[in-house]
This record gives structure tokens, C-alpha cells and sequence, in this order.
């Protein structure tokens, strides 16, 4: 190999390792982008999407457990803590505000194992009736379980136009303006749905993904 054939050589090779090395660095560069991106698309906005828990609820949880497997409901505890977070966040002496189901009025419970006792098995009850649709039966135990065999005869499924409908009969069946319900969301003032909660589930599901999450960690 002559000296300008040499020359040639190492300056192809010089020019061949820096657009090489050129390239590895697009790649880790295009790389870091690309995390960075994924991390504040689905990471940050996700977290701060999800609703707070209250520290109350978690006083509690070994005893929902307790009694979600004695009605053979186990697995569907982060749903009983979150409606309990619905209905109290945790708080008072009727923390899943079960007293009307088990007395027919309110604030008759004054102590939180029978509330939470009660609530569980008055889910349970709804989930059975429901054939197992989770949002059929979270949303019975807010509308109480006639609202299951209204769906049963009617939509066969849980939806929320569902929930809507019936919370309009029974606002409607109440009198409306002398009803003795009053409306929780604006939205359902709109709709004259004033009969319950008709987004509970939307509201349930959220609270369980966040305590699915806190359990997770």
C-alpha cells in the first residue's frame, strides 16, 4: 500500500467513525426526547388526574377486608373503600353511610364495624342481583337495588344513560318540586336527575384506581 493510498485509507476511516459516532448520539439524543415525552404524556398528567385519598380510609381497610371475604367479595375491596371514600372519605360513625339499608333512615348506625359490616354485605347482595357487573352493583348501592332489576328489564346492562333515566322516574315519582331529594351535581339539576347520585360510578372508579395504586406502592 503506497503513502497516498494510505492516507486515503485513514481518512475514510476517520470520516466512517464520525458519522458513525454522529449517529449514536442522534439515537441516545432521539431516545432521551422520545422517554421524556412518554414520562410528561402519561406519567405526571395521570397522577395528578387521579382524585386524593383520605387518610381516614385506611383505618379501615383491614377491617373491609375482613368482612369483603366473609361475603365472598375479596377481590373487590379497593371498590368498598372507595365508595366508603365516596360516602364519607372515611369519616364519622356511619362511614359507608349503610343506614338506610339496614333501618330505612338515616343515620340510624352509630358505630363503624356494623356500618361497614352492613355496607359490604348490602354490596355484595347488589353484586349477586347484578350477575357480577361491578358498575351495576356500585351503583345499587347508591339508587338501592330496585335500580338493578329496572336495568335487568330495560337496558340488561349498567349504563350511565341508564342511571340518568331511572334518577329521572324516581325524581319525577317524588314529586319534584316538593321532592324530599335534592340535587347533588349541577349537572343533574340540568337533567332534573336529582334522585341519588347519577355519576357515582364515574366517581367510585376514579377513588378505586387511586387506591388500586397507593395499594400497589
Amino acid at each position: 500500500m503506497n503513502r497516498n493510498t494510505s492516507k486515503k485509507w485513514k481518512y475514510t476511516t476517520k470520516q466512517l467513525f464520525g458519522i458513525s459516532l454522529l449517529l449514536i448520539l442522534s439515537l441516545i439524543v432521539l431516545s432521551l426526547v422520545t422517554n421524556y415525552i412518554e414520562n410528561e404524556a402519561s406519567g405526571p398528567i395521570q397522577k395528578d388526574a387521579l382524585p386524593e385519598i383520605s387518610e381516614n380510609i385506611w383505618e379501615y381497610h383491614s377491617i373491609v377486608s375482613k368482612y369483603a371475604k366473609q361475603n365472598g367479595v375479596e377481590e373487590h375491596t379497593p371498590v368498598i373503600l372507595a365508595m366508603m371514600m365516596q360516602e364519607s372519605g372515611g369519616r364519622g360513625l356511619d362511614p359507608m353511610q349503610s343506614s338506610e339499608s339496614l333501618c330505612g333512615e338515616r343515620n340510624c348506625i352509630k358505630d363503624p364495624d356494623l356500618s361497614i359490616q352492613q355496607g359490604v354485605s348490602f354490596f355484595a347482595l347488589a353484586l349477586d342481583k347484578a350477575g357480577g357487573d361491578i358498575e351495576l352493583a356500585v351503583q345499587a348501592y347508591n339508587f338501592g337495588h330496585g335500580f338493578i332489576e329496572y336495568v335487568q328489564d330495560n337496558e340488561g346492562e349498567y349504563t350511565q344513560e341508564a342511571a340518568i333515566t331511572f334518577s329521572q322516574k324516581m325524581y319525577d315519582q317524588s314529586g319534584r318540586d316538593n321532592s324530599i331529594y335534592t340535587c347533588r351535581r349541577e349537572e343533574a339539576k340540568e337533567l332534573e336527575a336529582c334522585y341519588g347520585d347519577i355519576y357515582y360510578v364515574s366517581s367510585v372508579m376514579d377513588y378505586r384506581l387511586a387506591i388500586e395504586r397507593q395499594i400497589g406502592n
